[in-house]
């Protein structure tokens, strides 16, 4: 609430990106008049007046040569909807156009003259990311138009900002139309690009317009009203503006689209899954899922559960959920990752343990020493390792007759049952050295994890069924109650089948219990699984996916779609998973890849261009590299330039420094700019996968996939521009170029 004199200052949707493209020394002006005018917009040095023509647009005085145009919402709550140098701001005053939408009820903002320039622009555009495929014109002599098949009436029923139409009607390219789209208001851009992308009327009106639909009369003149409203995209605090013009790119990590909000807010009568690729908001949903189950427990419920693959990605779930919902919300969640959810379990049900736990490089190194012990040559370390991990211990448990009987979907080569007996024997031998080193793997610790639960579980359904006699088990058993009420997966396609059996374990099957999201593209560990065998079940509308990326520009996305080559993926149930219709309205620069003859020489063009972005306006930079050995070596050579540049083992230890790391070191973060050093032949992918090439042809196409996947996840971190680096001959995935 504001006193006497102290106005709100909001920011509205689109008008943050075009501050991101001002010089640094004008950001910072922002800053300071944002300041100055929340504390007394009246102030004599600010100028704030009301431009000729205009009810409700006033100009402010930034600087001596920037200008803001603000929207005035109603007593003294504003609204910033552009910057513009003041040599631009007082002629043609009718360019700029602003209103309520009657079907939404929010605020609108369009500067004519912007539109039609950004319209007319000449791109140089990539081909862009495979899409749905778009409905052939209805017969010959048919307007040219890309929307001429739609009336101005259902464009207006869809949402579409009216002074838009007469140029809507005139595009007739993707290039018009992505330059039409970046700065038309939010829900126009939505409508137009689903329309383009092959989806009907009626489609467009159920999954776009729906949702932001306003419920009760629209009132053409409230502005207040309209404020508040989803579809009005504006900042809600003076913090947040703050965040953009501090360059953190992330200040809208906890924004719910408006088309999003169904998929947050359904009922479902079991588990649930949304897929979507990088930045089209799948941990927001997951987010805003957590939340909204938070806020309908009842007292003394059970806990929501929050669970993702590692500690940082966990520790930054924290952070964000504590952004959206506050410490009353936190306190109902259990955020955790998954190895350490497994190993809290283990614990509990067995304390004074003293094993230590190795990961899967050291269990592959231990493999590798058993096998040379033992003299055995016809099985390589990393195969059994992976058959134990993800067969035995995550499909058939500890049972020699279970593992002889269970499928090996998507696991390479043919196993028959002489070569079952083989394996077992030889994991039987591993089991006790790890037994005598006092070691455990991680998949071990999960299975036993999953096991422990399934029998809590199974006492529970007994004891409910009246057939557990209390006189010879735990009278606490009469006490227990699930785990959790609900669970919420977010990084989905990381987890390994022993985490899904033990999170199957921890909440009954009903209502709500498991709602996941990820995407099987970014799929960095060799976890594939059928949930419905595991107990998760998955159907029709259940099922949804998100297609529109708010991080990555038009041009990145292109780039890296191609990269995952054409072979199908699964989505976790035996189906296919797809990128059809992924897409973004964001604009940028074409990705930039070069090649050098040595790795010096690499690392010198690199140390080049960091100089260079490092004076410039957003210098969120990180470099991704295939080896670890390489993180080193870049360190180095920055250092020599004079440029500060690491990461820690738990996540950035500063903002102000060049990141370097492994490119899986980046999944889940996310930077103004990328540079993805090292990818040539030999590297991306390692030049000994080929070994499995002729000998397992299936292993060989799954390893090349996670290759790709990491390459693809590497250079999706990027928003605003994109180097791919190499030396010698370039990776085979990067193609023609």
């Amino acid at each position: 609430m504001t006193t006497q004199g102290e106005a709100t200052l909001r920011l509205l949707d689109k008008a943050d990106k075009e501050i991101q493209k001002l010089p640094r020394v004008v950001k910072g002006a922002i800053y300071e008049f944002q300041h100055h005018f929340r504390k007394n917009p009246d102030a004599r040095g600010l100028r704030l007046k009301r431009l000729q023509g205009h009810t409700r647009l006033h100009s402010a005085r930034i600087n001596a040569e920037y200008r803001a145009l603000l929207l005035h919402a109603g007593d003294r709550d504003y609204i910033l909807v552009a910057v513009r140098h003041r040599k631009d701001v007082y002629d043609n005053l009718d360019r700029y156009q602003y209103k309520i939408n009657d079907v939404t009820g929010a605020i609108e903002f369009v500067d004519l003259v912007s539109v039609e320039e950004n319209v007319s622009t000449p791109r140089a555009v990539p081909a862009p990311p495979p899409v749905a495929a778009k409905p052939e014109p209805a017969e010959a002599g048919a307007p040219t138009s890309l929307f001429g098949g739609l009336t101005d009436d259902q464009l207006l029923q869809l949402g579409v900002a009216a002074v838009l139409l007469p140029l809507i009607r005139k595009i007739t390219t993707e290039e018009e139309l992505l330059g039409l789209t970046e700065l038309a208001p939010a829900l126009t851009e939505e409508v137009l690009l689903e329309l383009y992308f092959g989806k009907t009327f009626d489609e467009v009106l159920d999954k776009i317009t729906a949702p932001v639909q306003a419920e009760d009369d629209v009132d053409a003149d409230d502005y207040a009203t309209a404020l508040g409203r989803p579809a009005t995209r504006v900042t809600t605090s003076d913090t947040e503006l703050q965040a953009v013009l501090e360059d953190d790119f992330g200040r809208w990590k906890v924004f719910l689209h408006p088309g999003q909000r169904k998929l947050v807010e359904r009922g479902n009568k079991g588990s649930a899954r949304v897929s979507g690729g990088p930045g089209t908001g799948k941990t927001i949903v997951a987010l805003h899922r957590v939340k909204h189950l938070a806020d309908r427990l009842p007292p003394g419920g059970k806990p929501i559960l929050l669970t993702t693959y590692n500690k940082n990605l966990a520790a930054d779930l924290r952070k964000r959920l504590l952004e959206l919902g506050g410490p009353e919300t936190v306190s109902r969640v259990e955020i955790v990752n998954i190895d350490k959810l497994a190993a809290d379990v283990v614990a509990r049900a067995e304390p004074g343990g003293k094993r230590r736990w190795i990961d899967d490089a050291k269990a592959v190194q231990e493999w590798r020493a058993l096998l040379l012990e033992l003299d055995e040559t016809g099985w390589d370390p990393e195969f059994l390792h992976a058959e134990w991990t993800h067969v035995i211990l995550g499909m058939a448990g500890n049972s020699r007759a279970d593992y002889f009987r269970t499928r090996r979907p998507g696991r390479g080569r043919s196993i028959g049952r002489a070569q079952r007996a083989e394996i077992w024997r030889l994991v039987e031998k591993f089991r006790l050295r790890l037994d005598e080193k006092n070691l455990w793997t991680y998949r071990q610790v999960a299975e036993h994890a999953a096991r422990l639960e399934q029998e809590r579980a199974e006492k529970m359904r007994r004891h409910r069924e009246g057939g557990l006699n209390l006189h010879r088990e735990d009278a606490s058993v009469a006490r227990m109650r699930p785990r959790y009420s609900h669970i919420v997966v977010d990084e989905a396609q990381d987890l390994a089948a022993a985490h899904w059996k033990m999170l199957r374990a921890m909440v009954p099957e009903g209502p709500d219990d498991i709602f996941l999201v990820g995407d099987v593209h970014q799929r960095l560990y060799d976890n594939h699984v059928s949930l419905s065998v595991l107990g998760i079940n998955i159907r029709g509308r259940r099922s949804s996916r998100l297609t529109l990326s708010y991080r990555t520009t038009h041009e990145i996305l292109g780039s890296a779609v191609r990269l995952l080559g054409e072979e199908p993926w699964d989505d976790l149930d035996g189906e296919t998973g797809e990128l059809s219709g992924y897409r973004s309205v964001l604009r940028g620069s074409r990705p930039v890849l070069h090649g050098a003859a040595t790795w010096e020489d690499e690392q010198d063009y690199i140390a080049a261009r960091v100089s260079e972005l490092i004076d410039g306006p957003s210098p969120s930079i990180a470099i991704g590299v295939p080896e670890r050995a390489m993180v080193a070596e870049m360190e180095a050579r920055l250092a020599r330039a004079g440029i500060a540049a690491s990461i820690g083992p738990d996540g950035p230890r500063a903002d102000d420094v060049v990141h370097v790391g492994t490119m899986h070191r980046f999944k889940g973060l996310e930077y103004q700019h990328v540079i993805v050093a090292g990818v040539s032949d030999g590297l991306v992918p390692q030049a000994y996968l080929r070994k499995w090439e002729q000998s397992d042809p299936a292993r060989y196409r799954r390893e090349l996939q996670r290759a790709r996947s990491l390459l693809f996840v590497a250079a999706t971190r990027a928003r605003d521009t994109l180097h791919i680096t190499w030396h010698g001959d370039p990776s085979p995935f990067l193609g023609d170029r």
